[in-house]
Order: structure tokens, then sequence, then C-alpha cells
């Protein structure tokens, strides 16, 4: 890049372009501090209450640090160690981490809280009924929520002729 034109120490950041009124056009390139002092640049400094600040932290501690101390009082792992492993260490994992592993299940099942499971692949079919039907309740549901009428028609009538069928 190279130095500020007006201090001629520091390394320009701040490079602009002026066009004058006949068409000629001038550039400056200036240092952080250099366009401070010009006034081309204000500095914002934010206007932070530290005890609002320490009272956030602390609430934001308190909260998660309360679910990450979770051990299983049968293999010992904790939430901490399973979510660095990403394995569980029994069964009993599952009810004692229950709150934290609901969202982390619902977003790899597509919202639904329990294993839908897979159709096998010799059988010929895409996808089970049922879980087809799931899916598109869940997305008639979304269809409503955002007032699309059109869509949710469309669904609500796949819906009727999967249960049909």
């Amino acid at each position: 890049m190279g130095l500020c034109e007006h201090c001629k120490k520091a390394q320009a950041t701040f490079h602009l372009t002026n066009i004058t009124r006949e068409g000629e056009k001038i550039e400056r390139h200036l240092c952080e501090r250099c366009a401070i002092e010009e006034g081309l640049v204000q500095v914002h400094k934010p206007n932070f209450n530290a005890e609002i600040l320490e009272n956030f932290i602390a609430a934001a501690k308190s909260s998660s640090s309360g679910d990450m101390d979770l051990l299983c009082d049968e293999c010992g792992i904790s939430y901490v160690e399973f979510r660095n492993q990403g394995l569980l260490g029994c069964p009993k994992d599952y009810d004692t981490f229950k709150e934290l592993l609901l969202p982390l299940i619902e977003r790899a099942h597509d919202g639904a809280t329990h294993h839908i499971g897979k159709s096998p692949g010799s059988l010929g079919t895409t996808r089970t009924t049922q879980q087809e039907i799931r899916r598109l309740k869940r997305q008639l549901d979304e269809a409503v929520a955002a007032e699309d009428y059109e869509r949710a028609a469309e669904l609500r009538d796949r819906i009727a002729d999967l249960e049909t069928a």
C-alpha cells in the first residue's frame, strides 16, 4: 500500500478519492490516526455499564455451566466430554442429558424426537409412507405459520393422498 501522506510514518489504511467539479480526481492515503485527526473518521467508544456487563457474564456462566457440569452417575461421562467426543457412555446418558440432547436429536431427525429409521435400498421405495407423511405435516405447519395457503393446500392434498393409499 504505502505510507500515510500526512505523517509519513504509519501504513496508509484509509484511501479517499475526491472528484472535483472539473472532473479531476484527487486521491489521499492516510493512516487511521491522521484520518481521525482530520475528522474523516469518527471514533465511537462503546458506552457499557461495567456492572451490567458483569451481571450478564455471570448469568451466562451460571446458566451454561450448570448444564455443562452434568455427569452420568452410571458411566461418569460429562456433557462436555460427550460434546468433545460425540459419543455417549451408556444408555442412561439419554436420560441424564435429555434436555441438552433433545435439540440435537430434533436437528438430526428433521424435527422428530425419535429415530425414524431408513428403508433398505433394495426395496426400491424412497421413503416409508409414515415418514413422508410426518415430513409433509411439518411442512404444512410451517406453510400455515408463514400464511402460505397455496402451498399449505398442496401439502394437505399430498398428505390426504398418502393417507388413503
